[in-house]
């Protein structure tokens, strides 16, 4: 019974997340869990488990006796993360290929494979799970639990939109590609290469910014920043709005 719990939560937060990634949930909308647990066939323990994983990735804000809402979240503020997820990333890469030791090694090798896997099956969402793993091997391996956890809770908050990327035409192939190099580079010690190789694979700029902005369609609500204070963030240009992430 568990287990079906279990499946139907990650099945309905799945398909929350791309509702409201892809802007058919628009910003501001209330869900209504009872009406989630009737479109699902779930009961209601599902349904709040699957609206807590939002919650903690920033896609919805729950207020007490008012309901949980669609959040607001701007193109600059998810650039942004990206880039904090980068710099995360590279650290992460530098330590693990200085301190990754050989069952963890074997570990990250056996998790590549099983991306490739997913890829050879054409599987998007399989392979991003898979993903998720290798990434978190990585952040094992760079024996500083500090770090893995930051970089653990900013890869949740950019979830959806990783998943979203990997639907872009080749960008699974590509980012499998990206792995190989990775994986290379830790086993082999070399740290500034598993830095600069993590670093680039996870930074949104160039031809990769402007597939995510195409993969969001029409989502609409991304097209403003959602400032800290509540604010609508209307003072900032419309050039620094469609700015790419670079490295600084």
């Amino acid at each position: 019974m568990a287990r079906t719990q279990q499946s139907g939560a990650a099945r309905l937060r799945d398909s929350l997340e791309d509702d409201i990634v892809n802007g058919r949930l628009r910003p501001g909308e209330k869900l209504d869990p009872e009406a989630l647990g009737r479109r699902f066939g779930v009961s209601r323990t599902p349904v709040r488990e699957a609206i807590q994983h939002l919650e903690s990735s920033g896609l919805v804000t729950v207020l007490p006796k008012r309901g949980t809402f669609v959040t607001e979240i701007g193109i600059p503020r998810l650039i942004e993360m990206f880039e904090v997820m980068a710099e995360l990333e590279a650290m992460s890469g530098r330590l693990a290929a200085r301190r990754i030791e050989a069952g963890e090694a074997q570990a990250l090798s056996a998790a590549l494979q099983r991306c490739r896997d997913a890829a050879d099956r054409g599987e998007s969402d399989e392979y991003y799970y898979e993903n998720e793993r290798f990434h978190y091997l990585i952040y094992a391996a760079s024996h500083n639990g500090f770090l893995a956890d930051e970089a653990k809770r900013v890869h949740g908050r950019l979830k959806p939109y990783r998943r979203l990327q990997l639907r872009v035409r080749n960008r699974m192939y590509r980012s499998l590609a990206e792995h190989e190099t990775i994986v290379a580079a830790i086993v082999n010690g070399d740290e500034t290469e598993a830095e600069r190789c993590l670093k680039a694979h996870i930074l949104v700029q160039g031809e990769r910014f402007s597939d995510l902005v195409a993969s969001l369609g029409d989502a609409a609500h991304l097209s403003m920043p959602a400032s800290p204070d509540g604010g609508d963030g209307d003072d900032e240009s419309e050039k620094d709005r469609q700015r790419p992430a670079t490295t600084r």
